[in-house]
C-alpha cells in the first residue's frame, strides 16, 4: 500500500512534469474504481489541463484548470503509471489519460480496490474519508503537544492506533513497523500502558522516519521510475523476519494476522 512517503514522492515526480498539460483523451477500462458515472469522469477531464499536483492523507490530487480535482486513494494495490503510448499497459488498467506532451497517465489496481473521485470545485468536503483526517505528521500543525494529548482519546494496541488516520494522516502499515522500531515500544503494547517518555519517543519516531524516508524514496522515484510495488528495501524491520535485527542483532520476530504482516524485534521493543 502507498503511504505518505511514496504518495509524496509521486507528487514531486508529477509536479515535474504534468501542471499546464493538457488532458486530450480519457479511456476508462475498468469502471467499478472511479466513483462518478463515467461519462462525468470522461467530460471532467478530456481538454482539461493539470495543475499543481497535491497529497492529502492516503489521496494524491491532481488539481484542474477547471477548478476541480481528479482524487486518487490507491488503497492496496492501486498503482499509477507514466509512459509512452507505445509501453505495454499493465493488467487491470482501470483509466488511461492521453496527454498533450506525448505519455499517458495511467492506473492500475489488482484487486481494484481503490476510489477514484471528480471533486468539483475543490469541495472536499463531499469526500467522506476527508473529514477525519488527522493532521499531516511532517505538517508545523503536528506539534508533540497536540499529538500526545489527542492520542489519550485512544485505547487500543499502539501499531493500530497510530495507523488510525483521525490521530495522523498517512501512516500505514509498513511504517508503523519502523515508526515503532525507532520508538523501541512493542507493537502490541496498549496505549494506555505507554509512560510519558515513550509518548515522546514516538512522536520523534513519526516526524523522524517518515521525513527520512520521504527523503529516500523520492529520490529513487525521480532516478529509476514510479515503481510497480513501493521502494521498501531501506526499511530497517518490515517484512524481515528471521534475519538480524539492525540494532542488536536478535532475529526479527514476523507476525501475520487478518492478512497483515508485523515484524519487530523483541529484545529492543520491550
Amino acid at each position: 500500500m502507498p503511504e505518505l512517503p511514496d504518495l509524496e514522492a509521486y507528487r514531486a515526480f508529477f509536479n515535474r512534469r504534468i501542471p499546464d498539460v493538457a488532458i486530450n483523451e480519457v479511456t476508462v477500462r475498468i469502471p467499478i474504481v472511479v466513483r462518478v458515472p463515467k461519462d462525468d469522469f470522461i467530460s471532467t477531464l478530456t481538454g482539461n489541463v493539470f495543475g499543481e499536483v497535491e497529497r492529502r492523507g492516503k489521496f494524491i490530487l491532481f488539481s484542474l484548470r477547471s477548478g476541480d480535482y481528479l482524487a486518487i486513494h490507491p488503497m492496496l494495490t492501486g498503482r499509477l503509471q507514466y509512459r509512452q503510448p507505445q509501453e505495454k499497459r499493465r493488467p487491470k488498467t482501470c483509466f488511461v489519460l492521453a496527454l498533450n506532451n506525448g505519455h499517458e497517465l495511467r492506473y492500475f489496481d489488482e484487486r481494484r480496490m481503490g476510489k477514484i473521485y471528480i471533486v468539483k470545485q475543490g469541495d472536499f468536503a463531499s469526500l467522506s474519508l476527508f473529514a477525519d483526517l488527522g493532521p499531516e505528521p511532517l505538517s508545523d500543525e503536528f506539534t508533540e503537544e497536540a499529538f500526545r494529548e489527542h492520542l489519550r482519546h485512544f485505547r487500543g494496541q499502539i501499531k493500530s492506533v497510530i495507523r488510525t488516520d483521525s490521530l495522523v494522516a498517512a501512516i500505514g502499515n509498513a511504517y508503523a513497523d519502523e515508526i515503532l522500531f525507532a520508538a523501541g515500544i512493542h507493537p502490541y503494547r496498549k496505549r494506555i500502558e505507554l509512560p510519558p517518555e515513550a509518548e515522546v519517543r514516538l512522536y520523534q519516531a513519526i516526524r523522524s522516519v517518515l521525513g527520512e524516508a520521504a527523503a529516500i524514496v523520492a529520490d529513487r522515484v525521480e532516478n529509476e521510475g514510479l515503481p510497480v510495488d513501493e521502494y521498501r528495501d531501506h526499511l530497517k524491520v518490515h517484512r524481515r523476519g528471521g534475519q538480524p535485527c539492525p540494532k542488536c542483532g536478535s532475529p526479527i520476530t514476523e507476525i501475520t494476522s487478518n492478512q497483515r504482516i508485523t515484524s519487530f524485534c523483541r529484545h529492543c521493543q520491550k
